[in-house]
């Protein structure tokens, strides 16, 4: 599914009863190339655009640039394969897909990638030159067959595929090897799969990733941008034999579809290592023991264990032997073991860094997910800013500063030393109007973060009234202030950020413009020359200037606040603990404050809760099992330790006990009055009917439950655990089959974090751009902390529908 500014640039622009013509294209949004060879032309509309591109005579055109607001476009003969690439407001980047791509369709003629050597490693000559040898094809005498420099071509559509002139005199021409492009074939396990089968082996037809019927699942295209979960074509995103999808029979929830192995060599994946980096996906060392001490069986053999994990059908993870191997991104290399009580298991491979890993050590190429708490703000343009936000205003996730990937840059810490540019945490190294990183989305170049300036931040806590839940998406009219990107603002600032006055929307004067006028857009609110946001730009609203050498600016208009306590917004940062409420840590005291203790009336903890609205508490169904009296149970709120309480805790009876219908594993309470929300007690939000959890989300559990000697009993606790997509935890190896749609799993499948007894009817919380949202009630597990046992959770989003019900008609 397409970003939604995107999509709407696209409305705005495509004519009507016109498909996509951009599918030969790869766009980046916010990037702009930095070449002499590009013309500026005056374009109403992308599509337009991109017709200029093809027209394009005095040069190829390998790419363009289109700015919405200017309605023009800059074609150029570069890519960001050959020029710098820059990040810019207001500019979304085209780039042809055939100058991008180094494999070949078919016999490769249309290739025209820049591998320049035959395949036995002898440079190409120049097609323009005449030594050493003189060439029948050249740039003069073919001009359309893409004979630039010394790159492989195929001009004589010959049947072996692309080749040159070779610099050797003693050989005039050799072929080139050019892997076959995943289009109409897969290498490997067709990880990099991009073709357009949308049918499984058995003839279903494939569900489209954007959907959620009628299966609901975690693979999220716009969580997994990099997966290219196109409309409903086969793909693998999580490390099966082949690409499979969801089908749409809902009595089939997903099949591997019958892909073709290409016939070429696949590309190289890289360097290997006999030690372990990363995830361990690149180890080809020896070792062969698991860390219990059982022996690895061997990868082609079916006894004791049956498996497909065989080296046929991953061909390209070095499955020799019975060598520790990581096919499948599992956490780190394993292997089926000799023992046929125990299936597999992790290995232990020593660290390609100087001090080992543990396999419960977060990935050192991927930065923690650092969460910004209401109290993080920034002063001036946020040059000082030195917090842990690592969220963009759209929710997507900062890429480290120290990485080139997905996006290549300059802004490191090398470059610039002062900028305090850490980790992946929201910077402002170039002095823009605010902090701003570059995003893990390979679409998307960069975006502002998702901050506050102090001064609006402390104002509105000032001025807001103590409140709790706020439902509403949109601002009142009258409302100053604006929530995400502002498209819905109707306030009246007529200012730039600069405090340059804007230009009337219905003016033509100092600026000529079009596309955003009252009439073309009588749904925007372009009344006067108030600040707007028509194109749902991401930067929030903005506005034409009065000043005739700037065209457009954006407002500095903040952002609302709706209340002094906003729902899972805690006023003290969570530890958010990596890995290891068996193994994780003890919390920061009240950094969970929507956590409740569910006791008998005589004062025994035995189960968790979140308080989800001043008088109801959510929690697992099994906890109200000893009784069906409300009388027999009582909540306390705003605790840290599970004895000795706090003497600023708060007790209330229970009045009403509500048991889900269809008898799933959840239940709300009604306390015997509201709870007084103060900084210790907050409730945890609620998310959207039906919301599904991309899978590899990093959530938290937290409870007083048994840590089974793992220190911090008596003190709430916390862990850090990713979610398993059903389609995975229902595996053989993990929960076979046992989860039900209507649950969800997170856990480490290598064991040692997980929540236990005494931790049922608590919270799995999930942080979504600002805010942390009720995405499970622990439910049920097999054992604590287990390997290949994760922790089963009641998916809350299937439920809202009765939760909202049940608290407005009680």
């Amino acid at each position: 599914m397409g970003r939604p500014e995107l999509v709407l640039l696209l409305l705005l622009f495509l004519p009507s009863g016109h498909g996509d013509p951009l599918d030969n294209y790869v766009n980046t949004q916010g990037a702009s190339l930095v070449t002499f060879t590009r013309k500026q032309l005056d374009a109403g509309s992308i599509a337009e655009c991109a017709a200029k591109c093809e027209e394009e005579a005095t040069f190829t055109c390998r790419s363009f640039q289109f700015h919405s607001k200017e309605q023009h476009c800059v074609v150029m003969g570069d890519n960001s394969k050959s020029a710098p690439v820059l990040r810019m407001r207001d500019v979304v980047l085209y780039e042809k897909r055939i100058y991008l791509s180094e494999c070949r369709t078919g016999n490769g003629r249309r290739y025209r990638g820049t591998m320049a050597k035959t395949r036995n490693g002898v440079a190409c000559q120049k097609w323009s030159e005449s030594v050493p040898h003189v060439p029948k094809y050249s740039p003069t005498t073919h001009p359309s067959e893409g004979l630039e420099e010394n790159y492989c071509r195929n001009p004589d559509n010959d049947e072996k595929g692309p080749w040159c002139y070779t610099t050797d005199r003693a050989t005039r021409f050799d072929y080139c090897d050019i892997p076959e492009c995943e289009e109409e074939c897969m290498h490997c396990s067709g990880e990099n799969y991009e073709g357009t089968i949308s049918r499984t082996k058995s003839g279903l037809e494939c569900q489209a990733w954007d959907s959620q019927t009628p299966h609901a699942h975690g693979y999220i295209p716009a969580k997994f941008p990099n997966k290219n979960l196109k409309k409903n074509y086969c793909r693998n995103p999580d490390g099966e034999s082949g690409p499979w999808c969801f089908t749409t029979d809902p009595n089939k929830r997903w099949e591997l579809c019958n892909i073709p192995r290409c016939t070429t060599p696949p590309p190289s994946s890289g360097p290997t290592h006999q030690c372990l980096k990363g995830r361990g996906e690149s180890y080809v060392g020896k070792v062969a023991v698991t860390l219990s001490g059982h022996t690895c069986q061997r990868w082609s053999q079916q006894t004791p264990h049956k498996h497909n994990r065989t080296p046929e059908n991953f061909p390209c993870k070095n499955l020799e032997e019975n060598y520790c191997r990581n096919p499948d991104g599992e956490s780190g290399p394993w292997c089926y073991t000799t023992n046929s009580e125990v299936r597999w298991e992790h290995c232990k491979i020593p660290s390609c860094e100087s001090s080992p890993l543990s396999l419960e050590q977060v990935d050192v190429t991927v930065p923690p997910e650092q969460t910004p708490v209401v109290q993080e703000c920034y002063h001036g343009n946020g040059q000082s800013y030195r917090g842990t936000s690592s969220t963009t205003i759209t929710g997507r996730k900062c890429q480290s500063w120290s990485s080139m990937t997905p996006h290549r840059h300059s802004k490191t810490p090398d470059k610039v030393p002062n900028a305090g540019l850490t980790m992946n945490y929201c910077r402002n190294p170039d002095g823009d109007k605010g902090p701003w990183c570059y995003t893990t989305d390979p679409q998307v170049r960069w975006e502002f973060c998702n901050l506050r300036k102090c001064s609006e931040a402390q104002g509105a806590a000032t001025n807001a009234a103590p409140a709790v839940q706020t439902t509403s998406s949109q601002a009142s009219p009258e409302a100053d202030c604006m929530l995400g990107n502002g498209k819905g603002y109707r306030g009246k600032r007529a200012t730039t950020v600069a405090g340059t006055a804007c230009q009337a929307w219905a003016a033509q004067e100092p600026h000529r413009h079009s596309i955003f006028t009252p009439e073309s857009n009588p749904r925007s609110g372009l009344e006067k020359n108030y600040c707007r946001n028509p194109d749902g730009d991401i930067n929030g609203p903005w506005c034409y200037t009065t000043d005739p050498k700037k065209l457009f600016d954006y407002c500095d208009v903040p952002l609302c606040v709706s209340s002094a306590f906003d729902c899972g917004k805690p006023k003290v940062e969570p530890k958010k603990c990596p890995g290891r409420v068996v193994g994780g840590c003890v919390a920061n005291p009240h950094s969970w404050p929507w956590q409740i203790s569910l006791r008998t009336r005589f004062g025994m903890h035995f189960c968790g809760g979140t308080l989800i609205a001043p008088e109801w508490v959510l929690t697992a169904a099994h906890c109200l099992e000893r009784s069906s009296r409300p009388s027999s149970y009582k909540v306390i709120l705003g605790a840290h330790r599970e004895r000795n309480l706090e003497p600023d805790v708060q007790e209330r009876e229970v009045s009403k006990l509500v048991l889900e219908p269809s008898r799933a594993d959840i239940a709300l309470l009604k306390l015997s009055s509201p709870a007084i929300i103060t900084e210790k007690v907050i409730p945890a939000c609620l998310p959207p009917a039906d919301y599904v959890v991309a899978d590899r989300t990093v959530c938290y559990i937290t409870g007083w439950g048994e840590t089974q000697g793992t220190a911090g009993a008596g003190l709430l606790k916390e862990a850090q655990l990713p979610v398993i997509e059903n389609k995975v935890c229902n595996r053989y190896e993990y929960l076979n089959g046992r989860v039900k749609s209507t649950e969800l799993c997170a856990g480490l499948l290598t064991g040692g974090a997980d929540s236990c007894q005494g931790d049922s009817g608590g919270p799995l919380v999930c942080f979504e751009k600002d805010k942390y949202i009720l995405q499970g009630v622990t439910s049920w597990g097999l054992g604590c902390a287990r390997p290949n046992k994760p922790g089963v959770y009641v998916r809350v989003s299937r439920f809202v529908s009765w939760i909202q019900a049940t608290m407005r008609n009680n």
